[in-house]
């Protein structure tokens, strides 16, 4: 009877246990930050009741872009051209507006040769979770600077970086991006929290992960390596995410300005209780002040930077029938006579 309880527990309300989660076995270096992200994004949608099948995944080129190949392997995958990935996403989920998208992009991928298609996926707010695992280094191609590594660091063989780096949750919010993270590989709990947010999103949610690249970009005083991450993280917030179906019971009456509730589309909550005094992650002017003094100390503010949940998703804004198009027959799409006929009065 134990054994029977115990295996029920570890089927979710889809009937699914974490290994139909999985994918196959990375083939990264042992210890690279986009394994653990990978880890939290099978944990996420294990815990969420994700169907599987739902969701399809999308990529571009680079380390982080073949992560995808490691999580949810029933789920159908996209691995796009170098910086492309928006627009394919952008086409599959105008498509099949049903489904989910989960795509998986790097530092170079997004900030450097895909940062006209970064622009455009989040202005026209396509409802996908959007990852950068964000490691500051080609690490593909054997360790050159990325768009988003700092000013001064030194690579093996490169010199020192001449160049400020592209700061992805700044080019978000510039983009009018109406979910914005940054997180932390070296900080699973979080990463997985705001991963479950961003998935009951609807629109555009960009998280930019943190993600050591052990092998090229790993030195104490780099700013991606996990022991600077470690060193310097300044959360926000803590950061919890209640699904619809939980009744949300608190203990005692919260002190004003303790904790704070964010509605989602779909029902659910995410609570953020404050670590910094009134941090409001809805206020947008707050958000980029926040990123700017970031930048200037030198802290790496981890959290839900920045939400809006009012702005209409792609979808909404083309007021897309309720079938998904790729399903539509073409009794479906054909003008009836009548219709053409009235068509062709008004023209001729």
């Amino acid at each position: 009877m134990e054994d029977s309880t115990a295996t029920r527990l570890q089927i979710n309300l889809a009937g699914l246990s974490k290994t139909d989660y999985r994918g196959n076995p990375s083939t990264l270096c042992q210890g690279c930050g986009h394994n653990s992200i990978s880890s939290q994004i099978i944990a996420a949608c294990y815990e969420m009741d994700v169907v599987p099948e739902n969701v399809v995944k999308f990529s571009g080129i680079g380390c982080s872009s073949k992560s995808p190949t490691y999580f949810m392997n029933r789920s159908f995958g996209f691995n796009s051209l170098h910086g492309r990935m928006p627009s394919i996403a952008t086409g599959a989920l105008f498509g099949d507006h049903t489904l989910k998208g989960i795509g998986v992009s790097g530092d170079g991928d997004t900030a450097s040769i895909g940062m006209g298609q970064f622009k455009h996926v989040m202005r026209r707010n396509v409802n996908m979770v959007y990852v950068v695992e964000n490691n500051g280094v080609y690490g593909l191609t054997k360790g050159q600077f990325s768009a988003t590594a700092e000013k001064g660091l030194t690579l093996k063989k490169q010199g020192a970086n001449q160049y400020m780096p592209v700061d992805i949750c700044m080019e978000a919010m510039a983009s009018n991006a109406t979910f914005v993270a940054r997180s932390f590989a070296g900080n699973p709990k979080q990463v997985k929290e705001l991963l479950k947010a961003a998935m009951a999103h609807k629109g555009i949610a960009v998280l930019d992960i943190i993600s050591p690249c052990v092998t090229f970009n790993n030195q104490e005083n780099a700013y991606h390596s996990y022991a600077w991450g470690k060193d310097h993280e300044e959360p926000l917030h803590d950061i919890t995410y209640i699904a619809p179906r939980s009744e949300i019971i608190l203990e005692r009456e919260m002190e004003e300005g303790e904790m704070r509730e964010v509605s989602m589309h779909d029902g659910s909550v995410v609570i953020l209780k404050n670590l910094e005094k009134g941090y409001d992650p809805t206020d947008r002017f707050a958000a980029l002040r926040t990123l700017q003094e970031a930048q200037v100390n030198n802290w790496l503010a981890t959290g839900l930077i920045y939400i809006e949940t009012n702005k209409p998703s792609l979808v909404d804004t083309y007021n897309l029938v309720d079938t998904p198009l790729n399903r539509l027959a073409e009794a479906d799409l054909r003008p009836s006579p009548a219709m053409i006929d009235k068509v062709n009065a008004l023209m001729f």
